[in-house]
């Protein structure tokens, strides 16, 4: 198989930036990634451009990468607008792995940006409203719901101000685990508490600020067992890798001591299950795929970024990917076995939860981290000699998990 390499990475601060256009932050994360591969705009081969939310948000339903693209002055090549959800990144990124692989090419740019902020809170929530089955949505939030009957949800535990559907969801996932594996809100605090005081060594997290497990517990709620800070932020964004071939490297005289290599890039749907049957979960089913084609199991792994839309979503992810037995995530987390220094060092960057989440630039904001860890340019973070690193990132709902899940394993 081709190998394929990751050689440059850029990112923008993530966080509310009501003075940047789409365009400039994609601009700036472009830019950023090919003068960290040594490359210019005219060494690209194709171009794969991730974005949900502008359709809503600005009424820009089509062309979006054409119109994004040409903006900065990148033309004339093959160029594929990618909506998978939350998982959208990773999904560019995969895309422009298999270009490479398919001889297509040898230069090819993954970039994910989003623009989600606004003023009209109600606009901003909705657009998360079509991330499930539409047609069925009020039944199917319903049964969502109802997975999590059976937990005492203390008073005063739900948020009076609006706040996304899908909080509902992790809410209910949270009290199934808890019912079924006997998880505690405080061990979900724990994972939230880590994931911020990761975000505080890194520059460009929307948030920056360290907390207890006691001040997690203590904050707002938004609904129960969750608190605001165990949930991602609305955010905006971009995010963008540099994938080449060995030719590729070869023909721009790209540093290869800075490349990293692309061991598994997976994608998987999820199938119908019944909740016990956590090891047919859809990322269970991608990890698994994914380690075969590296050659690798969870216990070679160094340093993950994980999908934690809510702290329980990491809870679930550790899980899945093989980090710990099934109902072992919250015991882990407790233990600060997923901290940087810990066994798994697991969301480093911060996590969706405090690094940010603009749903598009998400998996690539994974691979910025993933790749400035196997370099050992994570500063105040870097994981101490990490070799292998996974990113996995989800999207969407069907039926009683992600619709799609993303499984990346990289190495220096």
């Amino acid at each position: 198989m081709e190998a394929v390499y990751v050689v440059g990475v850029g990112m923008t601060p993530f966080g509310r930036m009501p003075d940047m256009t789409i365009k400039a932050m994609a601009r700036a994360a472009v830019d950023q990634a090919l003068g960290d591969a040594g490359l210019g705009l005219d060494a690209l081969q194709a171009a794969y451009f991730s974005n949900c939310t502008q359709g809503h948000m600005e009424r820009q339903h089509m062309i979006r990468g054409e119109i994004v693209m040409r903006s900065m002055g990148i033309g004339g090549i093959p160029v594929v607008n990618v909506e998978n959800a939350c998982a959208s990144a990773s999904t560019a990124v995969n895309l422009a792995v298999n270009f490479l692989r398919a001889g297509d090419g040898d230069v090819a740019l993954a970039l994910g940006a989003e623009k989600m902020f606004s003023a009209d809170r109600a606009l901003m929530f909705a657009a998360f409203d079509s991330a499930w089955d539409v047609e069925n949505d009020a039944e199917i939030r319903d049964r969502l719901i109802r997975l999590g009957e059976g937990v005492d949800v203390p008073e005063g535990t739900t948020s009076p101000k609006p706040y996304s559907a899908f909080m509902d969801v992790y809410a209910a996932f949270s009290r199934l685990h808890m019912k079924r594996f006997g998880t505690t809100q405080r061990q979900l605090a724990a994972v939230a508490a880590k994931n911020h005081t990761h975000s505080v060594h890194n520059p460009l997290s929307q948030f920056q600020d360290a907390y207890t497990i006691d001040q997690i517990l203590a904050a707002p709620p938004i609904t129960y067992p969750l608190t605001l800070p165990m949930c991602s932020p609305i955010s905006d964004g971009a995010a963008a890798a540099i994938l080449v071939t060995e030719e590729g490297m070869r023909r721009h005289g790209i540093d290869r001591s800075r490349a990293i290599r692309v061991l598994a890039s997976v994608i998987q749907t999820g199938s119908d299950r019944e909740p016990e049957e956590v090891e047919k979960h859809c990322t269970a089913l991608a990890a698994k795929r994914a380690y075969e084609k590296a050659g690798l199991g969870p216990e070679d792994v160094s340093v993950a970024e994980v999908h934690d839309a809510t702290a329980m979503g990491e809870v679930i992810q550790v899980e899945n990917l093989g980090f710990c037995d099934f109902g072992d995530g919250g015991v882990i987390s407790e233990r600060g076995e997923t901290t940087i220094g810990g066994r798994i060092p697991v969301n480093p960057s911060g996590g969706l939860e405090s690094r940010g989440h603009p749903v598009g630039a998400t998996g690539l904001a994974q691979v910025y981290e993933l790749v400035a860890q196997l370099r050992g340019e994570a500063g105040p973070r870097q994981v101490e000699s990490a070799r292998i690193a996974l990113a996995e990132n989800g999207g969407g709902l069907h039926g009683i998990e992600e619709a799609v899940a993303c499984v990346t394993i990289l190495a220096r």
